[in-house]
């Protein structure tokens, strides 16, 4: 191996938790260390980017509703410093969020996420079919209802992803352009990683940043290993006319026959329309299948959709963990912390887990209100699928 290189923090992963982690915890004054081949990749290069505390909530899920709000309520705040500390443009709208019905099941549905959206004193509007279609004029005819969330906005992940990569250079985090491929414990302590090209590379804390990838990083205890699996879905782009007026003014999205399907217009003419969830494991194969799916769900939405033209079309994996929240803080090997398994919100809780892991980083602790994303609910970890 070649000699030791030491810091305060060492991050594995460089997505955009790995980045907003280093960051912060460099802004704290600690000597900050990432390690990733690609930083600023990841999830984030195919997610859509809602910020959807209000929209995204599902039954059972309460508890993450209190996390997903305090990192809405962030965002502004925080996607106006990024900006202005690297001059770089994060696509940030207050576009708001219009959640709709095709057919009277779909309605009932809805009706019952309003309820629920007013039992925790969320803001939402119930609309007709007929004021749906007024506020977004190329929405299918046969639209039966819908609810208008404001509060719910969107980023472009990739220029966010982007952006920290430029602010944690700024703020003097070392970058090591490799892989981490093993865990270092000495005396039940986490003390660095070795990387791919043979670096040791020291630390006083490690933070296990990888997203699906942190249950594969060789030389962590059993009983510390991230619960984390992969959850595929793919994404198609295209590209929306800039005359007569936007095709579409806000996220439309819906539960077509089961399924969930979006619809996030960005400010440069793109549209992302996603996305499949599927259990396949480590695979990130793009399908006919999952791309039919997709449109033929939105076209039941916007039917215009099909004279746009294609853009990209990608696919990417999502950390789940057993109860679809992130697991976040210090664990039970001294010196390895966690932050990982943010499933289908990475986008949305980037801000306070920036904020959640500085504070456990400089106090040894989570904040008293976040301690119900310790890793350590868990107990045990949960046998993660290796792949092939």
């Amino acid at each position: 191996m070649s000699p030791t290189s030491t810091s305060d923090v060492l991050v594995v992963g460089g997505g955009i938790i790995g980045l907003v982690t280093a960051w912060r915890a460099a802004q704290r004054g600690l000597a900050t260390t990432v390690v990733d081949p690609e930083p600023g990749g990841g999830a984030a290069l195919v997610a859509a980017g809602m910020l959807a505390a209000v929209t995204e909530l599902h039954y059972g899920e309460e508890t993450l509703l209190g996390l997903n709000l305090a990192s809405a309520r962030r965002y502004p705040g925080f996607a106006a410093e990024l900006s202005e500390l690297t001059g770089q443009d994060l696509g940030h709208r207050r576009c708001g969020t219009l959640a709709v019905a095709l057919d009277a099941d779909d309605r009932a549905h809805l009706r019952e996420l309003h309820a629920l959206h007013q039992r925790c004193g969320l803001e939402s509007q119930w609309l007709s079919g007929r004021e749906c279609r007024r506020l977004e004029p190329m929405l299918a005819p046969g639209v039966r209802g819908g609810l208008r969330v404001d509060g719910d906005h969107q980023i472009d992940p990739r220029r966010l992803a982007a952006a920290l990569v430029t602010a944690c250079e700024r703020a003097g985090v070392v970058i090591h352009r490799a892989w981490a491929e093993r865990l270092t414990v000495a005396g039940d302590r986490a003390t660095g990683v070795v990387t791919a090209d043979g670096t040791a590379l020291a630390a006083g804390q490690v933070v296990l940043a990888a997203g699906s990838l942190g249950g594969r990083l060789a030389g962590v205890p059993r009983d510390v290993l991230p619960p984390v699996r992969p959850v595929k879905g793919q994404v198609v782009r295209l590209t929306m006319p800039t005359r007569h007026g936007p095709f579409l003014s806000r996220t439309v999205r819906a539960v077509v026959r089961g399924s969930h399907v979006y619809l996030v217009p960005r400010e440069n003419g793109e549209l992302v329309i996603g996305a499949t969830s599927e259990e396949m494991g480590w695979d990130t194969t793009v399908t006919a299948g999952g791309v039919y799916e997709l449109l033929r769900d939105a076209h039941e939405l916007v039917p215009g959709i099909t004279e746009l033209p294609f853009t990209e079309i990608r696919a990417g994996l999502r950390p789940g963990s057993p109860d679809n929240a992130p697991l976040l803080g210090p664990t039970g090997l001294d010196g390895l912390l966690l932050a990982t398994g943010h499933y289908r919100n990475g986008v949305l809780l980037t801000p306070v887990t920036g904020d959640i892991m500085a504070h456990a980083l400089t106090t040894g602790e989570l904040p008293e209100e976040f301690r119900p994303f310790t890793p350590r609910r868990f107990g045990a970890a949960v046998p993660t699928e290796q792949p092939a």
